[in-house]
């Protein structure tokens, strides 16, 4: 599932942006079923333009009904009467998928005999101070089985004493989630923690969910910006 807005703050209409010919959902979309890590590749859309787009290239989209806050709902409302156990949540804005990464976070629950995972999701070490830093990296820390235990804006682990060495992780926006935690989670308001930071992944460890990270070593490439529209230009071309 590709979630997709149309409007966004820092970069309106970025998703119908031109990429090499196509637009950005439209690559992001392409990207997604040439994995061939899934049984079905859907963009879930507010936006009539990105429907159409998907469309008209003979996609598969779904119109959301509802307006919603986040990813995550919009999602669980398109899947609620779909006959699916494991849902992947692509960002769309995010043309240049890693396969690997991906087909670690399927394996998780390939293992999970006993359905104890609930969701799992991706981060990458950094070592940058300012990266480190910066409220808009949500930093994710786990337990020793690499279950999270918190995610947040702010610089966690907090180091004390500077002889102890600890290592930094960002959470990447990619997740897969069984079904009902989806529906579970898009039943529940926003939660107090969740509000505060303003990061979606807290709302499923306040109701109780439990949370694989895989660590990855590739940072993703969204694009956020017009300059990040360009990078994905050139990349493009040099892959090509």
């Amino acid at each position: 599932m590709i979630p997709a807005r149309y409007e966004a703050s820092r970069f309106p209409g970025k998703l119908m942006k031109n990429l090499g010919g196509k637009p950005v959902i439209l690559r992001t979309y392409e990207a997604a079923l040439q994995t061939h890590l899934f049984d079905d590749v859907y963009v879930v859309t507010d936006s009539p333009i990105i429907y159409n787009a998907i469309k008209e290239a003979n996609g598969k989209a779904i119109m959301s009904k509802k307006e919603h806050e986040c990813g995550s709902d919009r999602i669980a409302e398109a899947v609620e009467n779909l006959e699916v156990d494991v849902v992947v949540n692509v960002q769309g804005d995010e043309p240049f998928i890693d396969e690997i990464s991906l087909k670690k976070l399927i394996q998780v629950f390939k293992k999970d005999i006993h359905q104890e995972i609930d969701l799992a999701s991706l981060k990458v070490q950094i070592t940058d101070k300012d990266e480190i830093e910066n409220p808009n990296n949500v930093k994710v820390i786990t337990d020793v089985d690499n279950k999270a235990i918190y995610f947040s804006r702010s610089v966690i682990p907090f180091l004390r004493a500077s002889d102890i060495s600890v290592k930094y992780f960002k959470h990447i926006g990619v997740y897969a989630f069984r079904k009902q935690v989806l529906i579970d989670f898009y039943n529940t308001p926003m939660t107090p923690l969740e509000a505060s930071e303003k990061i979606e992944a807290i709302r499923y460890q306040e109701i109780g969910k439990k949370i694989k990270m895989i660590e990855t070593s590739k940072t993703s490439i969204g694009i956020d910006t017009p300059e990040d529209l360009e990078k994905a230009i050139k990349l493009l071309k040099e892959n090509e």
